[in-house]
């Protein structure tokens, strides 16, 4: 059973998210909460598997309670709420840790297949989506050095071997592990190691994480609001 927390400081919507959630077998709400400090309790005496945040909420907000959600409970993952699909709230959010966002019109199915994808340990924001908020919010990341310069590497990517910044890099493009695996010349199989290893050698808890670490760390290039970008348009397993 996937354990849930609601999180919104309005109290019609979480009856809403409630009744949508507790009609599917596997998904239990195990408690609400109408603001962030709250939250923090509730997560700390529940140990919730999914946290479904809202962002805008009086007190602490959404982004600063993910933040201390993914510090100091890194078990219970947070899927967070926005209103439009490319918000810098939203892009705030990931940073500090949320492992995707929905919008709050998706549909009921929606919303349970995104709280189970999260469970699992992969991320709801497909690769389009987070390279649109990438590309429009950039100039928020702390660029520093290019993996490309003289000195070599970020300081925190020289833990990476060659291949695993490869895999970074097409990670970071949007691509998909079957993609990636046919640029490398490669199984699939290996790939998901390779893209196992750079997570953990990262601390990137996902495919969202690693991305956002990529264009911190200056691997990945920005192309501007108006590119394309290639990859799959749904969440992907590492």
């Amino acid at each position: 059973m996937t354990t849930v927390l609601l999180v919104d400081d309005q109290s019609l919507l979480r009856v809403g998210f409630r009744m949508v959630i507790e009609s599917a077998p596997d998904l239990e709400v195990v408690g609400e909460a109408a603001d962030g400090r709250v939250a923090l309790d509730q997560v700390a005496a529940l140990a919730p598997d999914v946290v479904l945040m809202d962002i805008r909420m009086p007190g602490m907000d959404g982004i600063e309670a993910t933040r201390h959600i993914v510090a100091d409970h890194p078990a219970s993952r947070v899927l967070v709420l926005t209103t439009f699909d490319v918000d810098d709230l939203a892009f705030a959010a990931l940073r500090a840790g949320a492992s995707g966002f929905l919008l709050k019109s998706a549909r009921p199915d929606e919303l349970v297949d995104a709280i189970r994808t999260v469970a699992a340990g992969t991320s709801v924001v497909a690769p389009r989506v987070l390279r649109r908020m990438l590309d429009l919010f950039a100039g928020h990341l702390p660029l520093t050095v290019d993996v490309t310069d003289a000195d070599g590497p970020h300081p925190r990517l020289r833990i990476l071997t060659p291949r695993e910044l490869d895999v970074l890099r097409l990670v970071a493009g949007g691509a998909s592990n079957s993609e990636i695996a046919g640029e490398l010349f490669v199984s699939e199989t290996t790939v998901k190691t390779h893209v196992g290893n750079v997570f953990a050698k990262l601390g990137a808890r996902d495919r969202v994480q690693a991305v956002i670490i990529a264009y911190e760390c200056g691997v990945a290039g920005r192309t501007g609001a108006g590119s394309s970008s290639r990859g799959a348009s749904g969440p992907e397993t590492a």
